[in-house]
């Protein structure tokens, strides 16, 4: 991982301690630096979770990605710098009916408390999320909360609309690769509209 550069990409020249302060500094910079998109799946670009593809094209050819690149490359970046990191797979939850598991990827990054990091859900929450707290969370005027569910959590935005559920179950990066090929081509996908 080449830090310096990803850091050069999102504008980032803070401290790089693993602390709470510094996650919610480095999230904050990757989300107002590096958009959701998805232009490649309408191109005939294959997405594909390989490191070296990912970081090219988010780190060096300054383009955005959509959750499995954005909080992938984000999760090994966190990782670089000391950063305890757990991949979550979500069902995104934010019509009917919900999406399968893994449609979304999110982070749980563990300090002194636990956090929800998402660099990749569009415009979403900037900074990460307490994950113990269950009172609404404000971020940049805008209301979230993390709710139990029954296999794990739920982000909740303004007047408690459902946006993803995530079980607390550690995931590793190949577990995503076979809904992100399905998302890519299955008929129905809401990325291919």
């Amino acid at each position: 991982m080449d830090v310096d550069a990803y850091l050069a990409r999102i504008g980032y020249t803070g401290a790089r301690e693993p602390r709470a302060d510094v996650l919610s500094d480095l999230h904050r910079a990757h989300m107002l630096a590096v958009p959701f998109e998805n232009l490649d799946i309408h191109l005939g670009v294959e997405n594909v979770l390989d490191y070296d593809h990912v970081f090219d094209k988010i780190v060096t050819r300054r383009r955005g990605g959509w959750c499995y690149e954005l909080n992938g490359l984000f999760a090994l970046l966190l990782e670089a710098l000391g950063f305890d990191v757990t991949r979550y797979s979500a069902s995104v939850v934010l019509s009917e009916p919900p999406s399968p598991d893994f449609a979304h990827l999110t982070l749980r990054v563990d300090l002194d408390r636990p956090w929800l990091a998402d660099v990749g859900f569009g415009a979403s929450f900037t900074t990460p999320l307490c994950f113990e707290e269950e009172d609404d969370q404000e971020r940049d005027r805008k209301r979230y909360r993390l709710a139990r569910a029954p296999d794990g959590r739920m982000v909740l935005h303004e007047d408690d609309a459902p946006q993803y559920a995530f079980a607390l179950e550690p995931r590793r990066m190949e577990e995503f690769a076979e809904m992100c090929a399905r998302q890519q081509t299955e008929p129905g996908s809401h990325f291919l509209e």
